[in-house]
């Protein structure tokens, strides 16, 4: 079913409908209509996929923890004729996440898709290295960060019978990395995450899924890899001869949320030009 624009908004307080206890056909609606919110979006793929939801037409929520980038990006994207906004949230605090759920709600009236790619590599090192503060520094982010997110986009979602969440994750999610024993916890921990929510709610509609990118040519990835050496042989692992591009991700994570998978949840896009095949 096709949704008219404003068929699904809502007031501020969150006063939504109750979801009928049937199972629901996946939501469908087109992008040039649909409210999206991406967590960490300041940077790299974040920022990527909020232009190419702004490209499509969406209205776009664009949070993260640094206001003046925050507010210069969205301003950008006002600039270049995009609806978008920025909201300031650390995932880190579940009062910061309510909160940019409800004033996305105010702002637009509701939320059809949600992108929860918000996260940190931490310091690299060996097992031997990390205590329990690096652990946390780590997991508090990428884990705790994408359960609390997903925990108040379902409340809404749910309500509202529609939405769409789609998780980053990453190569390391799906394998080991030497010196990034932590980090790669993590992302095991997202793929859980998602693959679990996905199944909570398959029989209403939503649908969650994850991309895992590998080597994408990102800050992150000059932060792991180190310096030009490093990176060289990072990059002669990969079979396509090169690093990924933040747009190849931003792409995928469109294709997801779009109605052209609609039979598409509970799983891993895998973005790492043949490098774990």
């Amino acid at each position: 079913m096709i949704r008219k624009p404003g068929a699904d908004r809502q007031d501020p307080h969150l006063k939504l409908k109750k979801m009928s206890t049937q199972t629901q056909q996946p939501s469908t609606f087109p992008l040039s209509d649909a409210v999206v919110m991406i967590t960490g979006a300041l940077t790299g793929i974040g920022q990527a996929t909020a232009l190419a939801f702004a490209n499509e037409g969406s209205r776009v929520v664009v949070s993260g923890r640094r206001k003046k980038e925050g507010f210069e990006f969205a301003a950008k994207l006002r600039g270049m004729g995009k609806t978008a906004e920025f909201i300031y949230a650390d995932v880190t605090r579940e009062g910061d996440l309510k909160s940019l759920i409800e004033q996305t709600i105010a702002k637009f009236g509701r939320l059809d898709i949600a992108v929860n790619n918000a996260g940190t590599e931490g310091t690299p090192g060996p097992v031997t290295d990390q205590t329990p503060e690096t652990y946390a520094a780590i997991f508090d982010t990428n884990v705790l960060g994408v359960l609390l997110s997903m925990k108040h986009e379902l409340l809404v979602m749910k309500a509202q019978g529609h939405g769409n969440i789609i998780n980053v994750s990453s190569t390391l999610g799906i394998q080991g990395g030497a010196g990034a024993s932590v980090y790669s916890a993590s992302k095991h921990a997202v793929e859980g995450l998602t693959k679990s929510a996905a199944l909570e709610v398959a029989a209403t509609g939503i649908r969650i899924n994850a991309v895992a990118p590998g080597p994408i040519d990102t800050d992150m990835l000059t932060r792991f890899a180190g310096n030009d050496d490093s990176k060289g042989r990072t990059k002669a692992k990969v079979p396509a001869q090169r690093f990924g591009r933040p747009e190849e991700v931003a792409n995928a994570i469109v294709f997801l949320a779009s109605d052209k998978s609609p039979f598409l949840t509970g799983q891993s896009i895998v973005i790492d030009g043949g490098k774990t095949a």
